[in-house]
């Protein structure tokens, strides 16, 4: 099992492509070329946390390795009351 927090990476937008290349190398990178249509040489590149992927190929990755991304909002602070009852409620259109 590999797993990456986001929490770990900082700043760092090659945090996450550099791990999804450790999981890829670990399951071949021969069929995930295959699967996403990408070109072997390229995604070692761009998954050595050194190139520079774009969302497109990150999401192409994720989706052929059958990785989930899941994002999590977190509340770090609020200046009214309302808008706690807003975000909690999860009423994000009629929020004022």
């Amino acid at each position: 099992m590999h797993a990456a927090r986001l929490e770990e990476a900082g700043d760092d937008p090659a945090f996450i492509a550099k791990a999804l290349g450790n999981i890829a190398r670990a399951r071949g990178m021969s069929p995930l070329a295959r699967d996403t249509g990408l070109g072997r040489e390229s995604l070692y590149k761009a998954l050595s946390g050194e190139g520079n992927p774009s969302f497109a190929t990150i999401l192409k990755v994720i989706n052929a390795l059958g990785v989930k991304l899941h994002a999590v909002v977190g509340i770090v602070a609020l200046h009214s009351a309302g808008a706690a009852t807003c975000i909690a409620g999860g009423a994000w259109g009629g929020c004022s």
